[in-house]
């Protein structure tokens, strides 16, 4: 590992130390993938939600693929994420989404890639709601043609380069593109 690796990964460590002492995840950070300044616009840091995400990835033809999956209001593209749950790691919660949101059965790693921050549209009245995500890498074993949002949402296998220009968000689009597990897992 070279110096530079060596430093990003104590600062690494250090945030991730950091973000767990406020919020009781104890967790490393996976090296490799440079974190973007967060964007949270005119939100107060006291209204800044938390929600935990997964990266569904297969390795095919030396090729790697994630999975996307339409968000069920706008139908732009996303990774699966959703709310803490009680009684689970995030890592946990991460793969029960992807589960949900996708039909995903797989490994999920502990190790958090980064984080991206959006606004959830909540409904036409209220204003959105300012999130953070952490992203967890999950290898794919199984899709399933039944799940519990299969009717509200489409899903999708594509490189990191294209699934990076169909996020919207460009922190999240930064993770995908330089994801890569061969050299993080």
């Amino acid at each position: 590992m070279s110096l530079e690796s060596e430093r990003n990964l104590a600062f690494l460590v250090e945030v991730a130390y950091i973000i767990g002492k406020e919020t009781e995840i104890w967790a490393v950070t996976a090296p490799m993938i440079k974190q973007l300044p967060l964007s949270f616009g005119q939100a107060d840091k006291k209204d800044v939600r938390t929600q935990f995400a997964a990266l569904c990835y297969r390795v095919k033809n030396d090729k790697i693929q994630v999975l996307l999956v339409t968000s069920r209001g706008s139908g732009r593209w996303i990774i699966p994420k959703g709310w803490p749950m009680d009684g689970k790691t995030p890592t946990e919660s991460a793969a029960i989404e992807a589960w949900e949101e996708a039909g995903v059965k797989g490994i999920a790693d502990p190790r958090p890639l980064g984080l991206f921050s959006y606004s959830k549209i909540l409904d036409e009245v209220e204003h959105d709601l300012p999130c953070v995500a952490m992203v967890y890498g999950l290898k794919v074993k199984s899709l399933a043609r039944d799940f519990p949002e299969a009717g509200q949402r489409t899903r999708k296998w594509v490189g990191r380069k294209k699934a990076a220009s169909l996020v919207d968000e460009p922190e999240l689009a930064r993770i995908l593109r330089d994801f890569d597990p061969r050299a993080i897992y």
